[in-house]
């Protein structure tokens, strides 16, 4: 069954005088236990380490560091709802049940935006063949 949640909270965070790393995220709130999707890359391009191990490619973070490498398959962001389909084996290392997620967008304009550009390069870290379908209303709403 699809998991759906209403976030408050989204973000894009790219800059590398002040993060760790690229982050867009979504939260339900900016309570600790809030559930949340964050979606990481390095600033710098995989090193023979990170591709040795699989990590190089986006990452994916829930709630309680649940962490997945190159799991996303699709993403669909079509006005106010964000969907996400993911790899089903990466379901265990997430503490997920179903592979699809959505997220309605209860945020600011700008904020979703943001989020949007700073995702799309996530997305597009690393090797090819980890980098997912970006679904059409995505595509044409980062093109404005």
């Amino acid at each position: 069954m699809t998991y759906r949640f209403t976030a408050q909270l989204a973000c894009g965070l790219d800059d590398p005088d002040q993060d760790d790393c690229v982050i867009a995220g979504v939260a339900e709130s900016d309570d600790e236990g809030a559930f949340s999707l964050l979606f990481m890359c390095d600033f710098n391009e995989p090193d023979a380490q990170e591709v040795r191990l699989g990590m190089d490619t986006h990452c994916l973070v829930t709630p309680d560091q649940g962490t997945a490498y190159g799991c996303v398959r699709e993403v669909e962001l079509n006005g106010e709802l964000l969907r996400v389909t993911l790899d089903p084996s990466s379901l265990d290392a997430l503490g997920l049940t179903d592979p699809v997620v959505e997220v309605s967008l209860r945020v600011p304009a700008a904020d979703v935006a943001r989020m949007r550009e700073v995702l799309s390069r996530i997305l597009a870290y690393g090797r090819p063949d980890a980098r997912p379908r970006l679904i059409q209303p995505w595509l044409s709403a980062a093109a404005e």
